[in-house]
This record gives structure tokens, C-alpha cells and sequence, in this order.
């Protein structure tokens, strides 16, 4: 028996928020804001805490330096059941920060890469592989000393009996490349609808379902607040979400992606993982930041049946 669940391999920074009249003035002018708050950042550390907080065994894999922000995501990731011991700390490395700027109804977002991008395909031994059941990396392209190397990783991974899941996020470039050989090797592919459209080349979700479902074994493609549409073995499913009082959509999909692979790893069927995927993204936006709102198993499960 493995001691983990899933592998997380991803990026580590923290998101500073801040609200209110955030539209900033240059000229030395100095304007108050209504609310400050650094919370745990990164597609990669949102999804592995949600994964934890469904009850998962969950070890992370990354770089970051011995800075205050540093700390701070190993301490916040260590307090929500995340195993940071394969961390690679640089000690006088600094590591990545996205400082968000949050008027209520937009956002922009101002990154830092530091370390983000540091980790490589052979930090990740076969040794660290085979003590857990499946490898999960989400923001490929900013991970970019991964890239070249991933699907090798992941080939490597399933040749020692590990499943794989990637959630690219959005190519800043719209060029899409690489994409033929890492997902003839992933087993879940959990794409938004932009990102699922641009890589199929298709102009509506469905068809772009239709091109991604045969190179994977299952997908799952977030659509907000219209839910999910997932496909799996010839199988398609449309699932709605649940109606949630938003506050913030950080992190959102991440813990979709944690609810969908719980399901995955224990079996469930497509349609009862979808459920528990647009549930948990859901449920995650009523409180600020990425990791406060994810629900456990059990307050998920009040909304899930079958």
C-alpha cells in the first residue's frame, strides 16, 4: 500500500488580495484599501489542499525559497493535511508571488514568477513516484523547466502503475503546442472550456469534447457556473452546478479538479464524479481566497447522490 493518494507536481506561491478601490495612481500617490490578505496561491497547492480536504493522502512536490512566502505555503499547506517533505527549498531563493487587485466585480493580477518555474522532471525520482497511486500537475505553462520533460514523466509514472491527471491552465501564447504526445499519455484531462476549445481547434464545447474524449481516458471540462460536461468509455454526461452565494472564484476550478479525482481513484462513476466535482467548486467560492471554502467529503456528499 502506498502512503499517498496523489503526487502533486507543481508551482508554490502565495496570492497577497487586495480589495476595494485597488485602481492604483502613479505619482507617489498613496491610496487606502478596503482589505489585505495573503492566502495560499497556485493552481498546484489549491488543488492538493482540496484534495486532502476530501479526505486524500496527498505529498507535494515543488520549489520554493527560504523566504517568508516560502513558509508561509509549506506552514498553510502543512496545516490542511498536505505532506511537504519533498519540497526543494532554495534558502536564499525567493519564491513567486501573485498580487491581486480585487474591485468586486474584476481583477488583475500582478506575478512574480521567482521560483515557479524551477522544478524538473528529475527531481521527481521513481522512488518518490511509487509511493503514491496517481500524479497530478496543473499550470503547465508556467512550470516551464517541466514541460519538455512531462510526458516522459508521465509515461514513466504509468509504466510503475500511477493513473495521471493534467490541468494545463490557459496558454498566454494560444499556441497549444506539445499537446499529441503529453495527452497520449494522460489518463484525466481537466481543461476549462476556453482551454478545451483552443486545444481541439473547435468552436463549441461539445465538439471539442468529441476530439479530446478519444486521446484520454476520461474528461472533465469545467464550464463556471453552467457546471461541468465530462466524457469517459463512449460515456457523455452534463452536470449543472449548485446554486452558491459567490464571494470569490479563486481557486474554483482546483477544487473541482480534486472533487473529480476523488471520484476518479475510488471508482465512481462519471456521472457521480462530475457531481462531486461541481459541488466542490461550487461550495469553494463562498469564502475569499482558494482553500477556505473546500468542503469536506461530508459536506460535499449533502449535495451528491447516487
Amino acid at each position: 500500500m502506498q502512503p499517498f493518494d496523489i503526487l502533486v507536481a507543481g508551482e508554490i506561491n502565495p496570492d497577497l488580495i487586495l480589495s476595494g478601490n485597488v485602481i492604483p495612481e502613479f505619482g507617489q500617490v498613496e491610496k487606502l484599501v478596503n482589505d489585505a490578505s495573503l492566502t495560499i496561491g497556485s493552481s498546484s497547492a489549491i488543488f492538493a489542499c482540496g484534495a486532502a480536504r476530501l479526505g486524500l493522502k496527498v505529498a507535494f512536490i515543488g520549489v520554493c525559497g527560504g523566504d517568508v512566502f516560502g513558509r508561509f505555503m509549506l506552514d498553510e499547506m502543512q496545516k490542511r493535511g498536505v505532506d511537504v517533505g519533498n519540497v526543494i527549498v532554495h534558502p536564499n531563493g525567493q519564491t513567486g508571488l501573485s498580487v491581486i487587485l480585487n474591485n468586486g466585480v474584476d481583477r488583475a493580477i500582478l506575478t512574480h514568477l521567482g521560483l515557479i518555474a524551477e522544478l524538473r522532471a528529475s527531481a521527481i525520482t521513481d522512488a518518490l513516484l511509487m509511493q503514491a497511486r496517481h500524479l497530478h500537475v496543473a499550470s503547465y505553462f508556467l512550470q516551464t523547466k517541466l514541460q519538455p520533460d512531462l510526458p516522459a514523466l508521465f509515461k514513466r509514472a504509468q509504466s510503475l502503475g500511477l493513473t495521471t491527471s493534467l490541468d494545463t491552465n490557459y496558454d498566454p501564447s494560444e499556441k497549444w503546442i506539445g499537446f499529441d504526445e503529453l495527452l497520449a499519455v494522460t489518463n484525466v484531462f481537466l481543461p476549462n472550456e476556453a482551454e478545451a476549445k483552443s486545444l481541439a481547434g473547435a468552436e463549441n464545447v461539445h465538439e471539442a469534447a468529441d476530439r479530446l474524449n478519444v486521446r484520454v481516458e476520461a474528461l472533465a471540462i469545467k464550464l463556471g457556473k453552467d457546471g461541468a460536461l465530462g466524457m469517459s468509455k463512449g460515456e457523455r454526461i452534463r452536470m449543472k452546478s449548485i446554486p452558491v452565494n459567490v464571494v470569490d472564484t479563486v481557486g474554483a476550478g482546483d477544487s473541482f479538479d480534486a472533487g473529480f479525482i476523488y471520484g476518479y481513484l475510488n471508482d465512481w462513476s462519471l456521472e457521480k464524479s462530475l457531481r462531486l466535482a461541481c459541488v466542490c467548486g461550487a461550495l469553494s467560492t463562498q469564502r475569499a481566497g482558494g482553500t477556505d471554502g473546500q468542503p469536506t467529503l461530508e459536506e460535499a456528499l449533502k449535495y451528491v447522490s447516487g
